[in-house]
């Protein structure tokens, strides 16, 4: 059975096999915790990220996909990168949401990942209500078959995600 947990942290300094990213769709960095990711992993991973660019993803990673590259210089293995939908772009469709939870975990079970964490995508710049992304992200890792993924963690940047996530999880 799959643990699930959330807690206050640095996603950049969680030893698990993979973090996911909540990237934008150039998947060249940015701010928050793409910024965060790109600068902790070094500069191998933006050279990793223009390689998909040039070859599998020419058009950029769509919203609600997701895509690995190595950790670099991250404690984790792996960055699973997912796009999630921005609100004030009018992308409002929970499902678009979902996905990046159930796509990051499909990418992981992939890599053979034991440990996953994951940010409150889509929760900061991007618009989206803190509980509603909870209780969606929460719902998605649950209702996902992770063979193989003992744990499953949620690392939030401020006490009112975090706050938001214990919530989710006791629901």
């Amino acid at each position: 059975m799959t643990r699930i947990t959330c807690h206050r942290g640095d996603l950049t300094r969680e030893a698990v096999d993979a973090i996911v990213n909540a990237a934008n769709s150039s998947l060249l960095g940015g701010g928050g915790v793409d910024g965060a990711i790109h600068a902790a992993a070094g500069p191998r991973l933006l050279a990793a990220c223009r390689e998909l660019r040039a070859t599998t993803l020419p058009d950029g990673l769509p919203v609600g996909d997701a895509v690995a590259t190595p950790g670099f210089d991250l404690p984790a293995r792996w960055v699973i990168h997912t796009v999630g939908p921005n609100a004030h772009a009018g992308q409002t469709d929970p499902a678009l949401l979902a996905s990046c939870f159930t796509r990051s975990l499909d990418g992981a079970v992939e890599l053979g990942a034991r440990s996953v964490a994951f940010p409150a995508v889509s929760a900061g710049v991007y618009g989206w209500d803190a509980d509603e992304v909870a209780r969606i992200a929460v719902a998605a890792v649950r209702g996902h078959p992770m063979p193989g993924i003992d744990e499953v963690r949620f690392v939030l940047f401020s006490d009112r995600l975090r706050d938001a996530f214990r919530r989710a999880l006791v629901s």
